[in-house]
């Protein structure tokens, strides 16, 4: 078991108003599994990503990864797990535009501490996995949006991680561009064995998963879950 989450909420304070984001989540995700969680916007499918993915604190409940609980570290141990054990892609690309894709791919290498030459060469072959051998010294305004998000890709899976986490990763694709990412989700998922969790709110992409999970305000619906 990688993930379990148990009874999860998640309120946000705004002056004297307490809103309610996520209500009593529960979801246990093994290690190699391939997830959609798909929700409507306003749903909680990004705040639910955020805990996951060590970003946000829980307000109450129970997460557990590795057997280890999240809730009782504090922002630098969270930050440590977000570095070694888990890579990120959002809709946006969020590359560093006066980088070059090798060195936006290296970024994450670095703040691991490993040496400027070892960086590259494992960024260079996380490029060349993911299809831009051709694109290593473009930098981002010299991409399409595809390939930027390809480049995003690298930089997830550069420190061989146990969880991907994809947060409406084709959102600001073409359809072309979209079937490519997903493609690379799944030959991740299949060759490397790495945990994939996709957050969106189209079908379409969450079809391809091997299992979909539905959100609505707030709420998690394993019931129905779908296994593909």
């Amino acid at each position: 078991m990688l993930i379990q989450l148990k009874d999860i909420n998640k309120v946000y304070h705004t002056g004297k108003l307490d809103v309610k984001v996520l209500n009593d989540i529960n979801l246990t995700i093994d290690n190699g599994e391939y997830i959609a969680i798909m929700g409507p916007s306003g749903s909680g499918k990004t705040t639910l990503m955020n805990i996951i993915g060590c970003l946000d604190h829980l307000t109450s409940g129970e997460y557990l990864l590795e057997d280890q609980n999240i809730a009782t570290l504090d922002e630098n141990q969270m930050a440590k797990i977000r570095n070694e054990k888990i890579g990120f892609v959002f809709q946006q690309f969020n590359l560093l535009p006066k980088l070059t894709a090798v060195e936006n791919v290296a970024l994450p290498l670095l703040y691991q501490g490993v040496a400027k030459k070892e960086r590259l060469e494992r960024a260079k072959q996380a490029l060349i996995d993911v299809g831009l051998e051709d694109r290593i010294s473009f930098r981002p305004n010299q991409l399409s949006g595809g390939q930027s998000q390809r480049v995003a890709i690298a930089r997830a899976m550069v420190t061989k991680p146990q969880l991907l986490l994809a947060d409406e990763p084709t959102g600001a694709l073409d359809s072309v561009s979209g079937i490519q990412v997903m493609e690379l989700f799944k030959e991740i998922n299949e060759t490397q064995k790495t945990t994939v969790l996709v957050i969106t709110h189209a079908k379409e992409v969450a079809q391809e998963a091997k299992k979909i999970f539905t959100i609505f305000d707030g709420v998690l619906d394993t019931e129905s879950e779908v296994t593909l």
